[in-house]
């Protein structure tokens, strides 16, 4: 395979994570019938929302965790069809061998960095890790580390601060025996002990918030309690569930929810330390000429579109809604959301159809 081909196929397998708390990347593995992660991008949730090019997004649960390796395991998605990847271990793996880190964090583009291994003995808390000049962002955490014969050879686990683009990543030979260990459960759901460092499943008897092996205090997946939001965020996730949406699958991250309504994406973010909600979306792009009656059209809709504005940043077209939190009525913040919502999937079709711009390709 050339890289063209490795990054390409990638995206078949690539999962997106969202939480209430964070987003990052994960990567199936069809012969385990596994999606692989970082343990800090699904941290405190006991389950999560997926999406990925070949499936539907939707809530799977959290299966394994394991605070050690920052590995952590999740129920594979409905209706899927991941086609599978090959793994290959350290032994096969030379400093100076170039490597892709692949992502795909919620609201940034599919991502493929190369670089090559500067070295494989680096050593952090008694766990090797692969070093390499891939950059890494946050959102990619999770990914696959891939060789250049397109085998998973790695999990992009973290990065150095002002370390010049040196990231680490997990050897795939820690995730197989992750994967080992978690399959003698037989199903169960495992969390690893951070004292003994043996895994506990849910159905040992004696696994009530205590390890199985060395009685250290451990808290199991079923153990984790459910996000509650509260202030504003409450405040927009009532608001959300009125509007007839599923709430928890529209969380994709801190204080941010993504709304699909017909040919629509409204995404909307909350700034805490401004105080103000943002309700965006992005219509379509601008067309390629005779885009004078379209300004005027705009400008036009900006007079009449009481609550709402329409502006234009570099080649999109934008419908925006915003407030600041001190004048948050819930009435009238349900009918403004109800009004961006039916307005913007009215809108594009009218901007395509009539004035020849261009779909935008959004996903949820």
């Amino acid at each position: 395979m050339n890289i063209r081909d490795i990054i390409s196929f990638y995206e078949n397998v690539i999962i997106q994570i969202a939480t209430p708390y964070s987003t990052g990347t994960g990567f199936y593995l069809k012969d385990y019938d596994l999606i692989i992660t970082n343990e800090h991008v699904v941290r405190d949730n006991k389950s999560v929302i997926v999406a990925g090019k070949g499936f539907e997004k939707q809530i799977v649960p959290v299966i394994f965790i394991d605070t050690k390796f920052d590995v952590a395991f999740l129920a594979a998605p409905a209706g899927h069809d991941m086609p599978g990847v090959e793994t290959t271990t350290a032994e096969n793996l030379d400093e100076g061998d170039r490597v892709i880190a692949i992502g795909h964090p919620f609201d940034l583009k599919y991502t493929a960095t190369q670089g090559i291994i500067s070295s494989m003995l680096n050593q952090e808390n008694d766990v090797h890790y692969i070093q390499h000049d891939a950059a890494l962002n946050p959102g990619n955490s999770g990914g696959p580390l891939v060789d250049m014969n397109g085998h998973v050879i790695g999990i992009n686990t973290f990065i150095i601060q002002n370390g010049n683009s040196i990231g680490f990543s997990l050897p795939v030979s820690y995730l197989l025996s992750c994967i080992y260990e978690f399959k003698t459960g037989n199903g169960a759901k495992g969390v690893r002990c951070p004292s003994c460092k043996k895994v506990s499943f849910e159905s040992d008897k004696l696994s009530t918030g205590y390890c199985v092996v060395c009685g250290a205090s451990i808290r199991m997946i079923s153990q984790i309690e459910d996000f509650e939001p509260y202030g504003v965020n409450s405040t927009v996730e009532d608001i959300i569930s009125r509007l007839g949406y599923q709430v928890a699958l529209t969380r994709k991250g801190p204080n941010n929810w993504s709304l699909k309504k017909g040919s629509a994406l409204i995404n909307i973010s909350y700034y805490e330390k401004t105080g103000m909600l943002v309700g965006d979306v992005f219509l379509c792009t601008l067309p390629e000429k005779s885009i004078d009656s379209l300004y005027y059209y705009l400008l036009r809709q900006n007079y009449d579109l009481e609550g709402l504005s329409l502006s234009i940043k570099d080649q999109d077209i934008i419908l925006s809604l915003l407030i600041f939190d001190q004048y948050i009525n819930p009435e009238t913040l349900f009918n403004l959301f109800n009004k961006l919502i039916l307005t913007a999937d009215s809108l594009d079709d009218i901007l395509i159809a009539q004035y020849g711009a261009k779909r935008k390709n959004v996903s949820n």
